[in-house]
């Protein structure tokens, strides 16, 4: 079947917020995230989309599946936790496109989805006149007991679209971890490029 991209904006993603929020939890459940998701969580999280007329959540669908879904806003709107590093920095939020979340079921990746994910997010910058990218990945211990043997990151990916890993800008995110009944602070490093 032919995947089906959808672009929302703002208020209009919450015509699919169960839909997002539902593969966001699955995916994310995964290493090196460990995310114990619940409903409440992400209604918080995706309000900061849903407050910003600038945001933008791309879906894929499969039928009536949604199968992958990537979220972008300018920094500027974001939460104060991504600002945080930026401002500490002294670098300037209103020249950065944030993108949020990359993420799609196992048995549809590697279909190009992640590179149109972030070809419509670059456009996304160069529509609002934002000359900088940036993301951030969580970081976790190479000894993690969880970490999978056959692990591959996606550095090399991002590498390839012309992100670079910035050491010295680090968020701290809180989410709660399989099992766990409270959020915990995990380091999140940021990778960013100039447009």
């Amino acid at each position: 079947m032919e995947l089906r991209i959808e672009q929302l904006r703002g208020a209009r993603i919450a015509t699919h917020l169960q839909a997002l929020a539902e593969l966001r939890i699955e995916v994310f459940r995964e290493w090196p995230y460990l995310y114990e998701g619940s409903a409440e969580f992400e209604k918080k999280y995706l309000d900061t989309y849903l407050r910003s007329e600038r945001s933008l959540a791309i879906l894929a669908w499969d039928g009536e599946r949604c199968i992958g879904a990537s979220t972008v806003l300018p920094l500027a709107d974001a939460e104060p936790a991504a600002q945080a590093p930026f401002r500490a920095a002294g670098l300037p939020i209103e020249r950065i496109d944030y993108f949020g979340e990359s993420v799609i079921l196992r048995p549809w990746r590697g279909r190009g989805l992640g590179v149109k994910f972030f070809e419509l997010r670059e456009w996304h910058a160069f529509e609002f006149g934002l000359s900088i990218c940036a993301f951030c990945s969580v970081l976790r211990p190479d000894d993690h007991p969880a970490r999978p043997m056959d692990h591959v990151p996606n550095d090399a990916f991002w590498t390839h679209r012309g992100y670079r890993p910035v050491p010295e800008l680090q968020a701290q995110f809180e989410w709660p971890d399989l099992g766990e009944p409270r959020a915990t602070a995990k380091s999140m490093r940021f990778w960013m490029r100039n447009l």
